[in-house]
């Protein structure tokens, strides 16, 4: 009698390995992004320096994972989050979407096509990223006509698919986008970004024009939208609270570098950067009885992307900066053995690592 493995098991077998192997690889990868923008000046204009926005990054975003990217304003989050849809395009490094370096196929038009459906972003600003002239159906149903998503006979019913989704009623399509609240038209925002059925979102500060309680609805309806459509997002914003709520790993920048990377639970727990510490002192205390706790916020400016400080770029802030601090620029390097842990701080060891 014949024992060997039969053909369908073996098929079987195959595609799982396949498929365990898909899942193992980051369906984004940032290797040394770098984003320069030109400084203009002189009598005979030319280029006289640089803002360094972004300054040799990298990470990876898994497969149905939340990387929350957080910092003050101008450090950077947003031009990453503009290049990984390819709004910009980096100065140096590069961006891989699936395996695949996007560089490569900004020659073929139509593969770059493809891929940019794949690509979406939800802005910061729910009324400046909607057309003012367009009603609701035409926001919604030009890009998915377009892209050929669906067509004339099947876009209504997709619409109203997506408008379900986001807990708006059909009775909007008529209407423009001055017509709507500050959560509804993010709301809008949202299904515009899922219309074109993309794996990966970047989410750039999506609740910071929004009132208080909007922006908890906003951001349960982000995660009830990525369990459901299996989603990978990147969260783009300013407080370590709402991007700790949402993320599963977080990745902490100051001017133009991730100063602090690692699971979302260990960083809010135990941050070990003075600047990640500062963040978190700088949230509001909720319990009235709390008010007398220390608390040690930064003091000064964040500094200049076009010149930046020279070592530890956030030294001239730091209450630990040594002589080290100032002359060389540190490195993300592992500072706890729980889980996956980096900082880029020479002396966190000695500050409550």
């Amino acid at each position: 009698m014949y024992c060997g493995v039969s053909e369908g098991s073996a098929r079987s077998e195959v595609e799982e390995d396949m498929t365990v192997e898909k899942e193992n690889i980051p369906l984004i990868r940032v290797e040394d992004l770098k984003k320069y923008y030109p400084v203009r000046g002189g009598i005979i204009t030319h280029t006289t320096g640089y803002v360094k926005a972004v300054d040799g990054v990298s990470f990876s975003v898994k497969r149905g994972q939340t990387l929350g990217l957080v910092g003050e304003s101008g450090c950077g989050k947003s031009t990453i989050g503009r290049q990984l849809v390819g709004l910009e395009m980096p100065t140096e490094g590069r961006i891989y979407y699936d395996g695949t370096d996007l560089s490569l196929l900004q020659k073929n038009r139509k593969q770059m096509r493809a891929v940019r459906t794949k690509l979406q972003m939800i802005f910061q600003d729910p009324y400046s990223s909607l057309n003012p002239r367009k009603h609701i159906y035409e926001i919604l149903a030009q890009p998915m006509l377009y892209h050929r998503i669906a067509d004339r006979d099947t876009v209504e019913k997709e619409i109203l698919r997506l408008l379900d989704m986001v807990g708006l009623p059909k009775t909007v399509l008529g209407r423009y986008p001055h017509e709507f609240s500050g959560g509804q038209r993010q709301r809008i925002g949202i299904a515009r970004a899922l219309s074109l059925n993309p794996e990966f979102i970047v989410c750039d500060e999506p609740v910071s024009a929004l009132d208080v309680s909007i922006q908890a609805q906003i951001l349960n309806l982000l995660k009830e939208l990525q369990k459901e459509l299996g989603l990978t997002l990147l969260f783009v914003g300013h407080g370590l609270g709402a991007v700790n709520y949402v993320s599963d790993r977080i990745a902490v920048m100051y001017l133009g570098k991730i100063v602090e990377y690692g699971d979302a639970k260990e960083i809010f727990n135990h941050p070990v950067h003075p600047y990640t510490r500062a963040l978190l002192e700088a949230v509001p205390i909720p319990d009235p009885s709390e008010k007398g706790r220390e608390r040690r916020l930064l003091q000064g400016e964040i500094g200049s992307s076009s010149c930046p400080p020279e070592g530890c770029r956030f030294h001239p802030r730091c209450p630990y900066a040594t002589v080290q601090c100032r002359q060389e620029e540190p490195i993300l390097q592992e500072v706890r053995e729980a889980g996956v842990h980096m900082a880029a701080c020479p002396v966190a060891e000695f500050h409550g690592a």
